[in-house]
């Protein structure tokens, strides 16, 4: 364990990415606040920080609930005095609702709340983020985005979010950089959740299954994340869609397994510029 004794927000944080991206900044000796609906699931999310080293406090939040995120931050200045990371990763997402193959307008229309749980709530728990970095004069405001903001994936309420993601962080950043403050939009790869874990094998597609090796651990995004904010150069990549497996690379960072996760550039598109490594 490395310390690092940074204060971070990790929004939606109970299960899945975003449950591993606390771990790893857990690893890291960080004090990680996080939230979601679920007060008995967050209580293990802390537990696992706190197994890895780090300071984990769970705040039960509704990030449909603008008053509820005022007060989780207003909370983190009281108790800390600043934020060194935001990680938006809040997402009213149904995967299996958005994966059928069906189109749009065959599929439940709540698939689109993850322009509201996902989008708007990226802005508003950024909204209630900024002030604090900005009177530091530092800060990094990371948000979840993937590939299906430049290529098709789960559809238009899916590609929506994620486009208008990395569009609302690169304006920020704009904003934020006579402060200090950057913001970027981080893209993972495929992640091996809980719930992929838990799934039978046989009862995964053939595609699925032979990739599954290649697929990256929830903490991988938790480490780039951490090694860019303490990157010299943080600013010279704010406003940027970044590709989690490119950071990676120029850190030296690898996945809990040991392995080098891959990006798919060649196959599901890319940001317009790429990482140099340099």
């Amino acid at each position: 364990m490395s310390s690092t004794n940074d204060v971070v927000v990790v929004t939606g944080a109970s299960r899945g990415l975003g449950r591993g991206i606390a771990r790893a900044f857990g690893s890291k000796g960080a004090t990680v606040y996080v939230t979601a609906r679920g007060a008995e699931e967050l209580a293990r999310t802390v537990d696992e920080i706190e197994a890895r080293g780090g300071t984990g406090i769970a705040v039960q939040c509704d990030h449909r609930d603008d008053n509820a995120v005022k007060a989780l931050f207003v909370r983190v200045a009281e108790e800390c005095g600043r934020l060194d990371i935001l990680v938006n990763n809040a997402a009213a997402v149904d995967y299996l609702a958005n994966s059928a193959p069906s189109p749009f307008w065959e599929k439940p229309l709540h698939v689109v709340d993850m322009i509201e749980v996902g989008l708007r709530s990226n802005y508003v728990a950024s909204y209630y983020a900024a002030p604090i970095m900005v009177a530091a004069g530092k800060g990094l405001i990371a948000s979840v985005s993937f590939y299906g903001a430049v290529s098709y994936f789960h559809g238009p309420a899916y590609g929506a979010a994620k486009a208008g993601t990395d569009k609302m962080m690169a304006d920020m950043a704009m904003e934020l950089a006579s402060h200090g403050v950057s913001a970027v939009s981080i893209w993972p790869g495929f992640v091996l959740t809980e719930f992929i874990e838990a799934v039978p094998p046989e009862q995964l597609p053939d595609a699925v299954r032979q990739s599954l090796p290649q697929w990256e651990h929830p903490e991988f995004t938790g480490l780039v994340i951490d090694a860019l904010y303490h990157d010299p150069q943080l600013s010279r990549l704010s406003g940027r869609a970044l590709i989690g497996a490119e950071l990676g690379r120029r850190y030296g960072v690898k996945d809990i397994d040991g392995k080098q996760p891959i990006d798919y550039r060649a196959t599901m598109g890319s940001p317009v510029e790429p990482l140099h490594l340099s």
